[in-house]
């Protein structure tokens, strides 16, 4: 009869973990069937201080449910690098990485690169804020591009995606 009440008791606590499991797993689909959709975020670095950048502009590849967001400030010291970090929905994606300096007379010079110009599995990208005298970086955008088609057939570029760093 032991053997009988060993079978009939580890029969039961296997059912009972059985339904603990498929519950957590009923809650965790309802919450995840909702949750919204995670947009990536950057992470940038300089002079000892990490902000954590979302997008200031994002749109689905289909140029649907476009949301604007903010611009992050932080702070980039002359003479130290900007380090940027690429999230994994980034990586490999076609981007255009647009430092915006200013010179002596204040005005805006662009020096713009892409993942053209980088390895294809760049996760990280620096920006130097002072690339020669006299310029100093007061800002950086981020833009991940699609290609779209116009009514007359040009294809032409466009970013579904911006990140957006004020520096100065």
């Amino acid at each position: 009869m032991s053997t009988n009440r060993f079978r009939t008791t580890l029969a039961l606590a296997l059912a009972g973990i059985l339904v603990l499991v498929a519950g957590t797993a009923g809650v965790v689909w309802l919450l995840a069937r909702d949750a919204e959709p995670h947009k990536p975020e950057l992470t940038a670095y300089a002079h000892g201080e990490a902000v954590t950048v979302p997008p200031f502009y994002f749109c689905t590849v289909r140029m649907e449910n476009c949301e604007q967001g903010d611009t992050v400030f932080l702070e980039v010291p002359a003479g130290n690098p900007l380090q940027i970090s690429l999230p994994s929905e980034v990586v490999g994606t076609p981007w255009e990485l647009l430092p915006l300096y200013a010179d002596e007379n204040g005005e805006v010079v662009e020096r713009p690169s892409s993942y053209r110009d980088h390895p294809g599995d760049i996760r990280a990208l620096t920006v130097d804020s002072n690339p020669e005298p006299g310029l100093e970086l007061v800002g950086v955008e981020l833009q991940v591009m699609i290609i779209a088609i116009d009514e007359t057939g040009r294809e032409f570029s466009i970013p579904h995606a911006i990140w957006s760093i004020k520096t100065a």
